[in-house]
């Protein structure tokens, strides 16, 4: 297990802007993990002390999330230059990425750009086509308060009946008042820029590849996950019974299958 003592937040400053990211420390090879949409890096710390000490995870909040700067724009290219970024602040030329969601398409994206750099690829519910109807998923967000409150009731009371969903996720920010580490605007337009055909781009890199699908409510479906496997050589499938927070409800599973894959890069 992870020697929590080990665990270390660090910033590194892109232009005038701030990306934020964990260290949970020790001597294994380097496991870079990015979250999805209105998480953060510190929600891969379960996953950290499973895989320890063969592997040591990175995960960085990434831009605009959690205590990484809001960023000027949520676009592709801009995603994978913070992971460009930090990789090269690290000394890393090469490590395993493993993403969820959005997480999970900005790696397979950043593998395909620079797939000299990716010895190994982890698919958490990132589809090759996502949104086509036009559908924002995340809509919903910009029903959110946006102003902070002194204390953290306060800030329930306004969630209203969005409370129980982001109780866990409310906290102290910087300025010592009670919010969301996320702005609402911020989440629906990085939705939008994730949206697209990615086939391209997942089927571009050749590294080995673990692709994880939740069979009970995931938003990768099951059709396109086998034709994700079949036409990416290389790439292994394990569908695990839960819905699309694969590593939150079902970490064990989780960690297991990501484990198994990694012991044979």
């Amino acid at each position: 297990m992870t020697n929590e003592t080990a665990i270390a937040r660090h910033t590194l400053t892109l232009a005038e802007r701030t990306l934020s990211y964990v260290d949970f420390g020790g001597p294994g090879r380097p496991l870079i993990a990015l979250h999805g949409h209105m998480s953060e890096g510190m929600s891969y710390a379960d996953l950290a002390q499973r895989l320890a000490p063969d592997w040591r995870v990175i995960a960085p909040d990434q831009r605009g999330h959690g205590a990484s700067d809001r960023a000027a724009d949520y676009s592709r290219d801009g995603y994978l230059a913070d992971l460009e970024a930090l990789m090269n602040h690290l000394g890393l030329d090469r490590a395993a990425l493993l993403g969820h969601s959005l997480g999970a398409i900005n790696a397979y994206q950043f593998a395909a750009r620079h797939p000299e750099r990716v010895t190994a690829l982890v698919n958490a519910e990132g589809c090759a086509a996502l949104g086509l109807d036009g559908a924002n998923p995340l809509a919903f967000v910009l029903n959110l308060p946006t102003a902070t409150t002194p204390t953290k009731e306060l800030y329930l009371v306004q969630l209203g009946p969005f409370a129980p969903h982001f109780t866990s996720t409310v906290r102290q920010l910087s300025d010592g008042t009670w919010g969301l580490p996320f702005h609402p605007q911020d989440i629906y337009d990085s939705e939008e820029q994730v949206h697209g055909d990615h086939w391209a781009d997942w089927t571009a890199s050749s590294c080995p590849a673990l692709l994880i699908r939740g069979s009970e409510g995931g938003v990768l479906p099951a059709g396109q996950a086998h034709e994700m496997t079949t036409r990416r050589p290389g790439t292994r499938l394990v569908e695990l019974p839960t819905d699309h927070f694969v590593y939150a409800n079902d970490p064990a599973g989780f960690a297991e299958a990501v484990r198994d894959f990694l012991a044979t890069t």
